[in-house]
């Protein structure tokens, strides 16, 4: 299939331009240069550093780029020299669990370091106080040590030019301050004389179930980051679908974490508008960040896709929506045609030179790659890269096409996604059809690939509605007769089915009393009730109010403790539960707060919830699988942030330009699984981490750009699309052996006997 380039345009046409506006000009083309679509393609496995016993779950850069942080399952940190790619400091903390997270405090010469691990502790150390220590010395004293928290540390936040204060998310829903002007420690968590008011953030009354419901549960807290643009803004992530944005300076004073505290209002939710009404416990965030302006934020969800969105929108924007528009945009109302903008013919800047545009020419170009799109749709072929054609007219020449095209376009990569059916290319489907019906709301084609779309996502009444509206536009279309006969007979056999289960009388499930499951049961639970079918519809108990259910409390290692087995790519580690019913653990905690009152009905509790308004996305990016581990991050790539990336469970690592979700560069950079991906601050030089326990260095060496690693001249298309559809298959699996965070969810959707709820352990693999 025809290429077509990349929006960062030539590098010779950019360096020739430095010689206008020197002093601003250079300055942009070293930002640009930095990342560059024709040196991502370039990109080659530079080198291994060598030092750690575990899996590296957290690498982070200095300010200046002259020295790399890492974290492992070994509980060490190591230092590593850039310019030498050498080892400079190891240091044994004194963690007894797996290393998570390790930054450099800013405006300390690089000598303060702190780390957050599995123990739930936060640990600072002073780097001049190993000089003349060997790197095996033996552990090191902290200069500070914060016991205050009772789950995992998974993730620290520091802010730039601040050299005082550190910032820890943990799985305990609290996110703290520790400010290392105030006190160097503080008493084990639990004990009498801890009265750290340290919680900026107390979450464990915040969790989402869905968009329409109230938060009543512990936010798991997984990721956070600070704005390094407006240092007062913090976004955070958990075991929800929803990243929230808070505003510090609005935020109440530090407080203990005796009482739970409602959760303090937010800036902004975010969340792609198809995740935020499926109602299922397992799907959460691994990893929020702040693209380098502060302006966008960039998602990574497991067992989903990454997702960017931006953060300044007015209300009633476009990029924002409440529950009723979920619903909205599945259900068949007439809708205006709406009148788009034409923008004007003019000249712009781009890279600090001046350029006249030519909207002729790429207006043209977006025509050629409709066609191209259009043609792959009835050959059934390259569907894949017709997609991406429909991705580059719409996401990278919006302003310049008419709204003929537009409509032409959003129909042919509608049409494209329910051919292909990776995941949640329905519901993108959805969206670009509700789109093109603003545009023409008598489209024949808008009409029949919703209701094409909405039948795969199990939607059978609101595809019929769709249905007969396009029947109605084109009555001597047999497509959409067909349609409509297909799915009125699909709610036929639905309602008999519905009648007959009512007639027999049995009971909608078994008592509780007397019932044991084992635990591989819930491992291995039949298709259907399975959450991976996640397009149709909810069963009874994902819709029943859960304050009683199941709570699961669990410790697990997946990593290097265990090993695992290269040739076959598997996983070997332990998990440890603790099982106890929820109304228990509210008990515990009744007098000092609860997230609600027991006596208070779940129906008084959502009448009275006022619904928050939550940013859509504006660009997803696919290929990758996440759903083994629950630290992979996705990152921002140049100083510009023009590219992104993510880890994968395939041991590959992914490149994709920003704007148009692209896929630039594909790399295995671990045998098992790719977590870390981090970018140097100045050089077109990234860093990776994972499973193993290497640390692999990347930078353009390859002689030939190529979009798979090593810049190989041979065929490379099947080999890409091979990886990314392995990919998604993993995404969508109904019966494989699952992880600890999966594993919950399957829990929930069971009940237990009394008997039953006793502590057990069971190895994973």
């Amino acid at each position: 299939m025809e290429e077509w380039p990349f929006h960062d345009g030539n590098i010779h046409n950019l360096l020739d331009g430095r010689q206008f506006d020197i002093r601003q000009n250079c300055r942009d083309v070293d930002h640009s240069l930095q990342m560059h679509s024709s040196v991502i393609r370039r990109f080659a496995l530079e080198e291994e550093l060598e030092g750690h016993q575990g899996c590296v779950n957290a690498i982070a850069w200095n300010s200046s780029g002259t020295l790399l942080i890492s974290g492992s399952d070994d509980a060490r940190i190591n230092i590593w020299g850039y310019s030498g790619r050498k080892l400079l400091h190891s240091i044994e903390t004194g963690h007894s669990a797996n290393i998570f997270c390790t930054k450099f405090i800013p405006e300390t010469s690089d000598e303060l370091v702190v780390s957050g691990a599995g123990d739930a502790e936060v640990r600072l150390f002073n780097l001049s106080r190993l000089n003349g220590r060997g790197l095996h010395d033996g552990a090191t004293t902290p200069s500070a040590l914060y016991q205050c928290h009772t789950r995992r540390v998974k993730k620290l936040a520091v802010e730039v030019g601040n050299p005082n204060v550190v910032w820890s998310a943990s799985e305990d829903g609290t996110l703290r301050q520790h400010d290392f002007r105030e006190g160097t420690s503080c008493p084990p968590a639990g004990s009498s004389q801890q009265e750290c008011r340290n919680v900026l953030l107390d979450l464990r009354c915040g969790a989402k179930r869905s968009l329409a419901d109230p938060p009543k549960q512990t936010l798991a807290l997984k990721s956070c980051d600070i704005s390094s643009t407006r240092p007062h803004l913090l976004l955070v992530g958990g075991n929800d679908a929803f990243a929230r944005l808070y505003d510090r300076r609005m935020l109440p004073p530090l407080t203990s974490c005796r009482k739970r505290m409602s959760p303090p209002t937010c800036v902004n939710y975010f969340c792609p508008m198809h995740l935020s009404d499926r109602g299922r416990s397992s799907l959460h965030l691994t990893h929020v960040t702040f693209s380098p302006n502060g302006e966008e934020v960039l998602l990574s969800y497991s067992g989903e896709h990454v997702y960017l969105m931006d953060i300044n929108h007015a209300s009633g924007s476009v990029m924002q929506y409440t529950s009723g528009d979920v619903s909205e945009l599945m259900t068949f109302t007439p809708v205006p045609n709406r009148q788009e903008h034409q923008p004007s013919v003019s000249s712009f800047f781009q890279n600090g030179l001046r350029k006249r545009s030519n909207t002729a020419a790429r207006v043209e170009k977006c025509r050629m790659l409709v066609e191209i799109a259009k043609r792959s749709l009835e050959e059934r072929t390259n569907i894949f890269h017709a997609i991406e054609a429909c991705n580059e007219v719409l996401d990278g020449n919006n302003g310049d096409i008419d709204p003929s095209l537009r409509h032409e376009c959003l129909c042919t990569r509608a049409a494209l996604l329910l051919q292909r059916k990776w995941k949640n290319d329905a519901h993108m489907a959805v969206r670009d059809c509700h789109d093109a019906r603003r545009i023409d709301n008598s489209s024949f084609r808008a009409h029949y690939c919703m209701a094409e779309a909405l039948e795969q996502l199990g939607k059978h009444k609101e595809a019929l509605n769709f249905a007969v509206a396009a029947q109605c536009f084109s009555p001597f279309d047999t497509m959409a007769a067909e349609k409509v006969e297909n799915l009125k007979k699909q709610l036929a056999v639905a309602e008999a089915e519905k009648n007959n289960k009512a007639s027999d009388g049995s009971p909608k499930s078994e008592p509780r009393a007397g019932r044991v499951l084992s635990l591989s049961d819930i491992l291995y639970r039949t298709e259907g009730n399975s959450d991976a079918s996640q397009d149709g519809p909810r069963s009874d108990r994902e819709d029943s109010d859960y304050d009683e259910e199941l709570e699961l409390d669990f410790e697990t290692s997946i990593s290097g403790d265990e090993g695992h087995d290269v040739e076959s790519n598997m996983l070997h580690g332990s998990l440890n539960l603790r099982i106890h019913r929820r109304g228990d653990a509210i008990r515990e905690t009744g007098p000092n707060g609860s997230c609600g009152s027991p006596s208070l009905s779940s129906q008084n509790k959502k009448s009275a919830y006022q619904h928050e308004a939550v940013i859509d996305m504006k660009q997803r990016y696919i290929g990758h699988c996440n759903v083994g581990t629950d630290i992979k991050q996705a990152s921002f790539l140049g100083q510009r942030g023009e590219y992104v990336a993510s880890g994968s469970d395939d041991g590959r690592w992914f490149i994709w330009e920003k704007r148009t979700g692209r896929l630039i560069k594909m790399l295995l950079g671990d045998g098992a699984v790719v977590n870390c991906v981090q970018c140097h601050p100045f050089d077109c030089f990234v860093a990776t981490s994972g499973i193993d326990s290497t640390i692999k260095l990347w930078c353009p060496t390859a002689a030939v750009p190529s979009m798979v690693a090593g810049g190989s001249t041979g065929p490379e298309t099947s080999d890409v699309l091979e990886a990314m559809e392995s990919n998604q298959r993993k995404l969508c699996r109904n019966r494989e052996a699952i992880l600890p965070f999966e594993l919950l969810e399957r829990l929930r959707m069971h009940e237990f006997s009394e008997g039953s709820l006793h502590p057990f352990e069971c190895a994973q693999s």
